[in-house]
């Protein structure tokens, strides 16, 4: 432990165990390994030493974890449908859906900030979080070293189960190398926001695995150094799998330059999802991709051919959008203004539209609850080829009857035969 070729060894020894039996890596996750066992998929993921395992039959997850007894020596497992898997709670439960929250993890953070919350905000972050003072305090040595490792500790929560602190962390992160009391009073809003949702869960479904959208936006020249932010989000149906808040790295020109370049740094994550998925045996039928500027879909779908004068410095690169719109990997589509979930994660946005879009994104509401007509299919003129959005992802596939989460040299619990988690000791 602690060295590059240790997690190396480590890896080929548990993947060779694996393959013996059928089990063939994901080539786009190297953590995630799949074998057709009785006529049905049977998935490990894993980190580390903390495994997951997962079949509709608790009859193969027994056989699985015999194969890794044999191996690894007498594991302890957790079966049923709750399970504590590297921080997270996990309750599957039982109508397709799985919740994720991290109370325990959450608490923690809020007791090692030493700020002492004693009340609770009902947003994460003020209408003035992307707001700088040059004029604030630098905190002291031992407070900004607090303040940059609670930081790192939400990042966690928030990438795994609390996709609703994405925004206010994601400018968090841009001050840890050198924060102020001005950062300080922002990193309690939001810790005293945690405070009062500790227990509240990211809740995940899909109604087909063979189907999925994308949200993308970009708010313009946000940024003290007038830069601009892009948000994006990718659901199934129930909940946002692949959230990011981001700062973007360029200045732009102009809104639509922005969206462009906020399209095309969350693309990557769009074509992963696909490839993803489809390596996991679920062939992708449609992806679309949610955009609301009508100027930056029309440079997306044609490229450069879509450029006035106003827009023929953008970099080339930025276009490969379009090249994918053409291959057919992803639909572009309009998506009305106030019904733009990644919104979310470009402005601290307050009240009603703030509750509403987490609703959505922790998986609350279903994604149709936005209720907009980009959800329906109504034709949107475009240049080129015309695109109409299909109202609906299918039946629910998710394939959750039976799971079983390992843990390799570190502990775990035990429930009934639905779901189990496995706990192996080090060798």
């Amino acid at each position: 432990y602690g060295c590059v070729m240790s997690g190396l060894l480590w890896y080929e020894l548990f993947t060779e165990t694996l393959e013996v039996r059928g089990f063939r890596v994901n080539p786009y996750d190297f953590c995630v390994a799949n074998a057709t066992i009785q006529g049905s998929q049977c998935t490990i993921g894993w980190f580390v030493d903390d495994t997951k395992i997962s079949h509709l039959k608790a009859a193969v997850t027994d056989e699985i974890i015999a194969l890794l007894e044999s191996r690894f020596g007498t594991m302890t497992v957790t079966r049923g449908p709750e399970h504590v898997f590297l921080g997270m709670k996990i309750t599957f439960n039982g109508d397709g859906t799985a919740s994720i929250c991290m109370p325990s993890y959450i608490q923690e953070a809020i007791d090692e900030s030493g700020l002492h919350i004693s009340k609770q905000s009902p947003t994460p972050c003020a209408s003035s979080l992307l707001t700088v003072d040059p004029d604030s305090p630098v905190l002291p040595t031992k407070r900004a070293q607090t303040f940059h490792s609670i930081v790192a500790k939400l990042i966690y929560v928030g990438t795994r189960a609390r996709t609703d602190i994405l925004l206010a962390l994601g400018f968090l992160c841009s001050r840890v190398s050198n924060p102020t009391e001005q950062d300080e009073k922002k990193l309690r809003r939001l810790l005293e926001y945690l405070s009062g949702t500790k227990d509240m869960p990211l809740r995940l479904g899909a109604d087909s695995l063979h189907q999925f959208m994308t949200w993308v936006d970009a708010s313009f020249a946000v940024h003290d150094d007038m830069r601009s932010h892009t948000g994006g989000v990718i659901s199934f149906g129930r909940g946002g799998i692949l959230c990011k808040s981001k700062k973007q790295k360029i200045n732009t020109k102009s809104s639509t330059e922005a969206e462009l370049i906020g399209a095309s740094d969350y693309l990557p994550h769009t074509l992963y999802v696909k490839m993803f998925m489809e390596a996991q045996g679920y062939p992708i039928t449609k992806a679309l991709f949610y955009q609301d500027n009508e100027s930056a879909i029309k440079m997306e779908s044609n490229g450069k051919a879509s450029c006035g004068q106003r827009s023929r410095h953008i970099d080339i690169r930025y276009f490969f959008i379009a090249d994918h719109s053409k291959r057919q990997d992803i639909d572009i589509v309009h998506c009305p203004t106030e019904d733009m979930l990644a919104d979310f994660f470009t402005k601290p946005l307050q009240g009603s539209l703030f509750r509403k879009f987490r609703a959505v994104l922790l998986g609350h509401e279903h994604i149709n609850s936005l209720d907009h007509h980009a959800l329906r299919p109504t034709p949107e003129e475009r240049v080129g080829k015309k695109k109409s959005l299909s109202p609906a992802l299918g039946s629910l596939t998710s394939g959750m009857t039976s799971a079983t989460s390992a843990t390799i040299g570190s502990s775990a619990t035990i429930g009934s035969s639905g779901t189990s988690s496995v706990v192996l000791p080090r060798s």
